[in-house]
């Protein structure tokens, strides 16, 4: 098999409920020259079978990866697996309880060679509670647009200071395509996040010193159960502690890179919000309208100075 275009991670752990539907979706995508790696986290239940099985059968298109001794060691260490393994020229990434609608492949690709100076590209996010057939869920399925300006490349460190600052959703991994050398030369992955937080670390690496283009296309389904990720450590009630680690890394990450001082200022504050929540409060409700009412009754002062001052219309004496 010669360079694919693009290569498709795939990382799962104990994934068997919907490992197949996932790669029966790429099996799909209209754009074929690509190459799949199923990267397998350790898994105990029936999805390593379902991976080597589909390996087997399509040695050409797809590779089944694991760690030595068939470790579990979290997201991040096993995406990293994949993109030292991959040879394409771009990377997509699929979770393994996600699903691609056709023509994923066949425009991104194209869209993103459009835009040099974009490192990355996603779109609009469909949220997917239909799957479980319930009548009640038949109605839920919502569009979650991406926030930012559709088919421009938006320079750094915009992406990251809207993203930080909660003002846009973080783009769901099975709906972005990188290139494959930004990638590898950031570092790919922040193995110390081992199952949430892995693509905001990642988005951030990435992005810092790198455009991004959206599109208001929508991609993928994004399968929302109690089992995910976000939804286990949202009940356990730790969602605050991650996002604070997060923060904490991202401040480290910026501060030894010299980070743009906007990108500084936007992480400094989401910390307080979380670790010191009635400074928080007290900044943003009492403190912050002041200094905008000084702010601006200082500007209407200048201009007011600027209008003010006399005019000599008569010219030089003679």
């Amino acid at each position: 098999m010669g360079t694919p275009t693009v290569s498709i991670l795939t990382c799962f752990f104990n994934a068997a409920p919907f490992l197949t539907e996932a790669v029966d979706s790429v099996f799909a995508q209209t754009l074929e020259d690509w190459e799949l790696l199923l990267i397998d986290d350790g898994s105990t239940d029936g999805s390593t079978e379902i991976a080597k099985d589909f390996a087997a059968r399509w040695p050409a298109k797809v590779r089944y990866l694991e760690h030595p001794a068939h470790a579990n060691r979290g997201i991040s260490a096993s995406q990293n697996v994949g993109l030292n393994d991959a040879a394409g020229t771009y990377v997509a990434f699929l979770d393994a309880d996600d699903v691609w609608l056709p023509h994923k492949l066949q425009e991104q690709v194209p869209m993103l060679e459009s835009h040099p100076g974009a490192v990355m590209l996603y779109g609009t996010t469909n949220y997917w509670y239909s799957w479980t057939g319930a009548p009640g869920d038949a109605s839920r399925d919502v569009l979650i647009p991406a926030g930012l300006p559709p088919d421009i490349v938006v320079q750094p460190p915009g992406f990251l200071v809207r993203m930080v600052r909660q003002e846009i959703p973080v783009p769901c991994p099975s709906d972005v395509l990188v290139r494959r050398d930004r990638a590898l030369a950031v570092g790919g992955f922040a193995e110390e996040f081992r199952r949430i937080f892995t693509d905001q670390a990642f988005y951030a690496r990435l992005c810092v010193n790198g455009g991004v283009v959206v599109a208001d296309r929508c991609w993928f389904k994004y399968r929302k159960h109690p089992n995910s990720a976000v939804a286990a450590i949202t009940a356990q009630g730790r969602m605050n502690e991650a996002r604070l680690a997060y923060l904490e890394w991202l401040m480290q990450y910026v501060d030894e890179r010299g980070g743009p001082r906007e990108l500084r200022r936007a992480v400094r504050l989401a910390r307080m919000k979380i670790a010191h929540p009635r400074l928080w409060r007290l900044a943003t409700h009492r403190v912050l309208p002041i200094v905008a009412a000084v702010a601006s009754r200082t500007r209407s002062l200048l201009r007011w100075q600027r209008g003010s001052e006399p005019t000599d219309m008569t010219g030089p004496a003679t």
